[in-house]
């Protein structure tokens, strides 16, 4: 049996709206009344995101000051998982068509995101990605789950899959992060970087994953030659 293991935001959804619309509401709420601040434009915005800028540093380049600049990081952390703005989150152009490909031809097919459960369910109800994988194939975090960070919470969840899913004949990764490729390498699991997400090509290469791809169309079409 082949499984393919996907990430969630990246490979399937584009957040980049939601981080977007978050930005702006930050920046509205910590710039001074009379305050001149310059608002990234999206393009600008997103591409700092995935060159992995710190928050503070895009505040700071938005022309906020250092104090502000704590102020926006705290503020962005606090809301940028909050239900009212996974409503931006759209598909990733194909995606859906990757994934009944996938579903066509056999492979088995897991996802694994640091989402909460609340918010993993929000999504598959919107858009009604549940048809894609069934109970026993999802691994998210509780909705009472203490993160700490992404590249060192996604490894144990990986660890809890592989402890509880059948064994399969070979299996791939595919992600758009720093975890997803710490996590996959740290269980001798062949994994694919995706450029649809947040992370650019270059921070990538900086965890060297077996291959890097445009997006999920591309790394099915791979798996299935």
């Amino acid at each position: 049996m082949l499984r393919l293991i996907t990430d969630f935001d990246g490979p399937i959804m584009d957040v980049s709206e939601r981080y977007y619309r978050v930005y702006q509401l930050c920046l509205d709420k910590t710039r001074y009344a009379d305050q001149v601040v310059t608002e990234l434009s999206k393009p600008e915005f997103w591409q700092l995101k995935r060159s992995h800028t710190p928050e503070k540093q895009i505040a700071l380049q938005s022309g906020l000051d250092a104090e502000q600049a704590q102020q926006f990081s705290l503020l962005r952390k606090q809301t940028v998982h909050t239900e009212p703005y996974f409503e931006y989150d759209t598909l990733v152009p194909g995606a859906e068509a990757a994934l009944t490909k996938v579903q066509e031809a056999g492979i088995d097919l897991v996802v694994m995101t640091m989402r909460r459960v609340r918010e993993l369910d929000y999504a598959f109800n919107k858009y009604n990605l549940g048809r894609f994988f069934p109970d026993n194939r999802r691994y998210c975090l509780s909705n009472d789950y203490v993160k700490t960070r992404d590249i060192e919470d996604k490894p144990l969840l990986m660890a809890k899959a592989l402890a509880e899913l059948p064994p399969a004949a070979d299996t791939w990764m595919v992600g758009d992060t720093e975890a997803d490729i710490t996590a996959a390498k740290r269980h001798g699991i062949k994994v694919m970087g995706v450029e649809s997400g947040i992370r650019d090509r270059n921070q990538l290469e900086l965890y060297q994953p077996d291959l890097i791809v445009e997006n999920l169309s591309a790394t099915v079409d791979l798996i299935l030659s």
